[in-house]
């Protein structure tokens, strides 16, 4: 079956420095390297729905300066429509500083920029279809963008954030990870849709109205760097359940895009093509 799906949210240009450990508060780690991949949770998002088989189209912005194309570059070489990415010539393009150790762990601030200008008014009237949603736009616009959607509403509710009620009961599917979970509460499972939780390497459950309806767990993988993986275990869920695969086989089959997604370096150059999940 053939999925066609937009994604509404953030394009960030990651530069991530590479170290041995990870500092602790007001320490210096030094000998690290330095690379530049593009990302945002919204980006992420949409080319790994892209490389998964799906055809998707992406909502958002990025400044109008020499990081906007970098950011950009992977979503336009794999065949995502940039038609809804809009050019704030008055902001900077979105970033996000990360730090990984030599486990994969990561610390991550982001310098939103363009992402928090984007408003709903830059939205269409009517959303046509399936939508991906996370939280790294302002939640008005996130609200509204679900408000809009016609079809199959995904809420990654990261970073964790308060939103509006309406927002959770018209997701088909939310997802978060522990420490979400925790942040949200019950109030995750008071609404109508299919809630899952991810795991980290334990793998993910997923739940309607409080129950437990399904548990997976990744395949065993080495582990390089876990930036992205959540993004990719979002796409690879909402991909399949769009394709009418059973929850619990949709879990299994985002467990494996998501474990896919930690043997490599970076968020976007990580995500696995829908051959590579399948084996």
């Amino acid at each position: 079956m053939s999925v066609s799906l937009t994604v509404v949210g953030s394009i960030n240009l990651d530069f991530v420095a590479s170290a041995a450990t990870l500092p602790a508060p007001g320490e210096t780690v030094t000998g690290a390297t330095l690379a530049r991949h593009p990302g945002g949770k919204g980006a992420n998002q949409a080319l790994a729905a892209r490389r998964l088989g799906a055809s998707v189209q992406m909502i958002g912005a990025t400044g109008k300066d020499g990081m906007a194309d970098e950011a950009l570059g992977l979503l336009r070489r794999d065949g995502v429509d940039l038609w809804g990415v809009a050019t704030k010539p008055e902001f900077a393009s979105g970033v996000a500083l990360i730090a990984v150790s030599a486990d994969g762990e990561n610390q991550i601030v982001v310098a939103p920029g363009a992402n928090a200008a984007v408003l709903p008014a830059d939205l269409p009237n009517t959303l046509e279809g399936a939508v991906i949603l996370q939280l790294e736009l302002p939640i008005p616009t996130v609200a509204a963008a679900a408000e809009r959607a016609s079809g199959f509403v995904t809420v990654n509710l990261a970073p964790a954030a308060t939103v509006p009620q309406t927002l959770l009961d018209r997701a088909d599917l939310l997802i978060v990870n522990e420490t979400e979970a925790a942040f949200y509460g019950e109030s995750l499972h008071q609404s109508p849709g299919l809630v899952a939780v991810t795991l980290g390497g334990a793998g993910a459950k997923l739940f309607r109205d409080g129950v437990q309806i399904a548990a997976a767990s990744p395949p065993p993988v080495t582990v390089v760097d876990t930036t992205g993986a959540g993004d990719c275990f979002v796409a690879a869920l909402t991909v399949a359940l769009l394709e009418g695969q059973a929850p619990p086989d949709a879990l299994v089959f985002a467990c494996a895009a998501g474990a896919l997604a930690v043997t490599k370096a970076g968020a976007q150059p990580s995500f696995p093509w829908r051959s590579e999940v399948q084996s």
